[in-house]
């Protein structure tokens, strides 16, 4: 009788938890790599809530998933330390300052006029262009650090631009994991999870189920009820539901969601995305920022939270749903060369969304392409945070504007 039990008693408080995340909600800023620097830090290090090991086995586990990353990482720590209850405190914490912020930005933004407003506004999409541009270099070394995957990564973002919108987005995913099993075996199959959560199998079974629902049944219902609501909460489900990674690699799928459709502008689009570099927390916060504008669904703040519902739920609901049965899983070498291959169609479809709409968007003219470059530069080569570097572009954008004017 010496088994480790499948439901280990939670050992901290919800209260706790939310403290402990909303200390994290307004500091982190950085993106979703930083905020996993962040998590360790405070819960391995400081607070020892889990070990090193424990940690790095559930970042593997919400790496391999769709859905936001680090979100899923802090979703997942909550529930270690206090159940279903420190789970939703942790996401509550961590997302809560960061969604207030792009709502208020989302009102704001309407506000801005005349030269400075719009300069303003030209240098948040010019900081869009180098934010994205420094994720698609950093990530490439990870993604794609062999010819295989390398090959995946431009046939996938070749067929994003060929076939624009979330189908062709999709479609490159699941081929890119296809190819994966086929060409991207190897390596050494990882040991199975040691750390375990409040969670039974009978539970995650649904959890499945309810996103398998809402994944199939979801675009059903939202045309045959004619409900703006559940069509926006769609939109973002699908959104968060077909993510590896997290972070940036959302764009081209919201992209593809709300600008196609005419729901939200190009430039109100990258506008918020600029925007977004300069809050703490989750970028998938962005998602509030575009519920507020979007011509379909209720607007506003309601609209607000349909959308971070929409693109959130997805990924939690599978964390949740995988949780039981993750460690004979991540043992199987076709699973793992599966997301290889997934990951690299990321790759692709992120370098796609760089040219348009970010680029051909954003860069205009020798004076847009050098502002750009410098905050490439500032972030890559200086390391500055991307919140400092979101400053210097909106100032850039000013001075360039009084300067054309």
């Amino acid at each position: 009788m010496n088994e480790t039990p499948a439901r280990p008693i939670p050992r901290g408080s919800a209260r706790g938890v939310f403290l402990a995340f909303l200390r994290l909600g307004v500091t982190s800023f950085g993106g979703p790599v930083a905020h996993l620097g962040y998590f360790r830090a405070e819960f391995v290090e400081r607070r020892r809530w889990l070990t090193d090991r424990e940690y790095a086995e559930l970042v593997t586990l919400c790496q391999f998933l769709p859905g936001p990353a680090s979100s899923q990482v802090g979703f997942g720590i909550g529930l270690h330390r206090a159940g279903f209850r420190g789970a939703l405190a942790a996401f509550a914490a961590f997302t809560a300052p960061s969604a207030a912020l792009m709502v208020a930005f989302a009102y704001g933004a309407s506000w801005f006029g005349g030269a400075v407003g719009a300069g303003v506004l030209t240098g948040l999409k010019i900081v869009a262009v180098a934010i994205v541009a420094q994720a698609v270099w950093g990530m490439g070394r990870t993604l794609a650090p062999d010819r295989q995957r390398a090959a995946i990564a431009v046939l996938a973002a070749v067929a994003a631009l060929l076939f624009a919108g979330s189908p062709g987005q999709i479609g490159a995913i699941v081929l890119g994991g296809l190819a994966g099993v086929i060409f991207c075996r190897g390596g050494d199959p990882q040991a199975g999870i040691a750390l375990r959560f409040p969670v039974r199998r009978r539970t995650g079974v649904i959890c499945l189920a309810v996103f398998a629902a809402l994944l199939l049944g979801g675009p059903l219902l939202a045309w045959g009820t004619g409900s703006g609501a559940l069509t926006l909460f769609d939109a973002f489900f699908r959104a968060g539901a077909f993510v590896f990674g997290g972070g940036h690699v959302v764009l081209p799928l919201l992209q593809a969601g709300v600008v196609d459709p005419g729901w939200v502008s190009d430039q109100q689009f990258l506008a918020g995305y600029g925007a977004a570099q300069a809050v703490p927390g989750p970028l998938f916060t962005f998602a509030a920022y575009l519920g507020t504008l979007a011509g379909v669904g209720p607007g506003g703040v309601l609209g607000a939270v349909v959308a971070l519902l929409g693109i959130f739920l997805p990924g939690f609901l599978l964390l949740t749903g995988v949780l039981p049965f993750w460690g004979a899983v991540q043992r199987r070498s076709w699973a793992q060369a599966m997301m290889r291959g997934a990951n690299a169609s990321v790759l692709g479809i992120l370098t796609a969304a760089l040219y348009t709409p970010v680029f051909t968007s954003a860069v205009t003219g020798p004076a847009s392409f050098g502002l750009a470059l410098l905050c490439f530069v500032l972030l890559v080569s200086w390391k500055l945070p991307p919140w400092t570097v979101v400053l210097v572009g909106a100032a850039g954008g000013v001075l360039s504007g009084c300067l054309a004017g």
